[in-house]
């Protein structure tokens, strides 16, 4: 701080720096010293590089997924580069001014519980209260892997309902989410890390990054949430299950040579491998 008002002396009054450093009663030898520190530039690359995918992430966030990754490192260093890189979270505006690294496409899942999608949906029920959906869905064999309905989730409840789907479905590598609260929350988070699950998540206002999820959603809206009048959650819960249940075993699916989802995922784990070999997918049957 008085290094700046050294100089600010210096300009605006045109004196000598030994002047200036005697009206602050500030030492020429500190005005003067140039660190020698190593300037941590691994590390402030990887701190951008985390916040820019994860726009929503502050110091402290960023901080923990650098522990996991080994770095030994405290929370004031992080944060010095944090303000240094001028990453400071935005906490009011349009989300659509919030930008974020431009991404490359990502790579089409091979097999089954390589990645999942996961996102929220709302709708209404005849009395007006609000009904949200959580829609979860295999990218591979684009099965629905669940179709939650309630008036309000939080992440705890996110992290129950991947955990239920896990115990006969099987552990995927990454799920992709949008910035939702439900999904930056530290118990999704937390559940994430314990079983070594990928969070990918989108830009800020960017559907096309989760593009699977999308289109599942908009099918369900027009052949399902449009069609259907829910007199009560209960209902509403039937009626999502029952579509589910269609869309998984009897829908065609143009992208999968208009196999329903169920089918084609047969289909992949009898399929002959290079060796004439049949490829060993696991793909778990739902008991509840």
């Amino acid at each position: 701080m008085l290094r700046e008002q050294v100089t600010e002396l210096q300009y605006c009054y045109v004196i000598s720096e030994r002047r200036a450093c005697r009206v602050l009663r500030f030492c020429r030898g500190s005005f003067r010293y140039q660190s020698v520190a190593d300037q941590q530039a691994c590390l402030r690359m990887r701190v951008k590089e985390i916040a820019e995918v994860r726009v929503s992430y502050g110091y402290k966030r960023i901080h923990t997924l650098l522990l996991r990754e080994g770095w030994r490192i405290n929370h004031k260093r992080v944060y010095r580069i944090y303000r240094q890189e001028g990453l400071m979270l935005r906490r009011r505006g349009p989300k659509r001014h919030v930008t974020a690294r431009r991404r490359a496409a990502q790579p089409a899942a091979a097999a089954p519980n390589e990645s999942w999608s996961m996102d929220f949906m709302s709708d209404q029920q005849a009395d007006g209260h609000r009904v949200r959906v959580l829609t979860l869905v295999d990218n591979f064999s684009r099965e629905s892997l669940a179709l939650e309905v309630g008036q309000r989730f939080r992440g705890e409840d996110v992290a129950a309902i991947l955990e239920r789907v896990c115990r006969w479905r099987g552990t995927p590598r990454s799920i992709h989410v949008d910035n939702g609260p439900e999904f930056t929350s530290k118990a999704l988070d937390l559940w994430a890390f314990t079983n070594k699950v990928q969070l990918d998540f989108s830009r800020p206002g960017k559907p096309v990054d989760n593009t699977l999820i999308e289109s599942f959603n908009g099918r369900f809206r027009q052949e399902c949430l449009n069609q259907e009048w829910f007199a009560s959650l209960e209902e509403a819960r039937q009626k999502a299950e029952a579509w589910r249940s269609e869309y998984n075993e009897v829908r065609p699916h143009s992208s999968l040579g208009n196999l329903a989802p169920r089918e084609y995922a047969a289909k992949c784990q009898a399929k002959p491998g290079p060796e004439g070999r049949k490829t060993n997918i696991a793909v778990g049957t739902e008991t509840g």
